[in-house]
C-alpha cells in the first residue's frame, strides 16, 4: 500500500484484519465466546472508546468470502446449543445475515441501478474535506471518522445515525455520499453501499426501502451513546430543523414525518430562522450550502 497508494486515506499500521481462513475462523470464534451473548442489548449502542463493543465484525470476511453466511448460521446456532445465548442476542444476530445482507442483496439485484438514478432530495454539495480528516467540529461525527481512518471500519449505528444522518441533514449529493463510504470502508461492495447509501443512509430513491429518512436530532445521539451535551448537539439540530424545513412540503403527507413538519412550521418565526442561519452558517463554513428562502 504504501509502495503502491502512498496518498490513499487511512493508515495500514497497526493491520488486524484476518486475511487467511483459518485467521478468520479464529476472529469468528472469539465474537461467539466473547460477544455473542451481548450483542442483543448493546447492538445499537455508541461508545467513543469502543469501535466493536459487541459486534462480529464479520461483514468484511463474510464479502471477500473467507467465511460463508451458511457456516457462520450453522456454527452460531451450534454454539447456542451448548452455550447460555439470549434470545435477544441470537435473533439479532442470526438475522443479520440471513435477513438484512440477503435482503440487501436483493434490493441491489432487482433494483440497484434504479436506486441509483435517484435523488429525490435533489441534494447537491459535494463531500467537503473536512469529513475526509475529521475535522467537521461536530464530535461524534470527527471521533466516528477518526475510528474510520484509522480501520476502514465502524459499526451500522455509526454509520446510518451518525455518518449518514449528518450527511442527509447537509444535502451532500448521494453519488458523493456514496464515493466516500466506497473509500473509506473495508466491507464496501457495490452490492453494499447501493442499498444502504442511496435507500437507507441518503432516503435518494424517495422511500423504496424505507417509509422515512433516518434522521434525528442531538436527542438520539445522547440517548444511544456516551456523548455528552454541547454545543456540537446544538449544530446538530440546528442542522435537522433547517433540513425537515426545506423538505416540509415533501414530508407532510407522510404520517411519521408530518407532526415534525407542524412543529417547525409553527415554530416562531425569530425561532426558525435563528435556526436556520445558525445551520447555514455552519454549511458556508464548510462550503456546502444553499441557502434557505426566507
Amino acid at each position: 500500500m504504501k509502495d503502491h497508494f502512498p496518498d490513499a486515506y487511512g493508515n495500514v499500521i497497526p493491520f488486524f484484519w484476518p486475511v487467511t481462513f483459518g485467521d478468520a475462523n479464529r476472529w469468528f470464534e472469539d465474537f461467539l465466546v466473547n460477544r455473542l451473548a451481548f450483542f442483543g442489548r448493546y447492538e445499537d449502542a455508541i461508545h467513543r472508546n469502543e469501535p466493536v463493543l459487541f459486534h462480529s465484525v464479520l461483514s468484511p470476511l463474510l464479502n471477500i468470502g473467507l467465511l460463508t453466511p451458511g457456516n457462520v448460521v450453522a456454527a452460531t446456532l451450534a454454539y447456542a446449543k451448548d452455550h447460555e445465548v439470549p434470545l435477544e442476542s441470537l435473533e439479532g444476530f442470526i438475522r443479520q445475515i440471513i435477513g438484512w445482507r440477503e435482503f440487501i442483496r436483493a434490493v441491489y439485484l432487482l433494483a440497484g441501478k434504479k436506486e441509483q438514478a435517484f435523488n429525490i432530495l435533489k441534494q447537491t454539495h459535494p463531500v467537503p474535506p473536512c469529513f475526509w480528516d475529521a475535522s467537521t467540529g461536530i464530535e461524534p461525527v470527527d471521533t466516528t471518522i477518526r475510528r474510520v481512518l484509522a480501520t476502514a471500519y465502524c459499526h451500522h449505528i455509526e454509520r446510518l445515525m451518525v455518518l449518514g444522518n449528518i450527511m442527509l441533514l447537509a444535502g451532500f449529493h448521494p453519488g458523493r455520499v456514496y464515493d466516500w463510504f466506497s473509500e473509506l470502508f473495508i466491507d464496501a461492495y457495490d452490492w453494499v453501499m447501493v442499498p444502504n447509501v442511496y435507500g437507507m443512509s441518503q432516503f435518494a430513491d424517495g422511500g423504496m426501502m424505507s417509509s422515512k429518512p433516518y434522521i434525528s436530532g442531538s436527542r438520539y445521539i445522547l440517548k444511544m451513546s456516551d456523548y455528552q451535551k454541547g454545543p456540537w448537539g446544538e449544530l446538530w439540530d440546528a442542522l435537522y430543523w433547517r433540513f425537515l424545513y426545506v423538505h416540509r412540503d415533501l414530508f407532510e403527507h407522510n404520517p411519521r414525518m408530518a407532526p415534525f413538519i407542524t412543529y417547525i412550521t409553527r415554530m416562531p418565526e425569530e425561532k426558525r430562522q435563528q435556526l436556520i442561519q445558525k445551520a447555514e452558517q455552519y454549511l458556508i463554513s464548510i462550503g456546502a450550502c444553499a441557502l434557505v428562502p426566507h
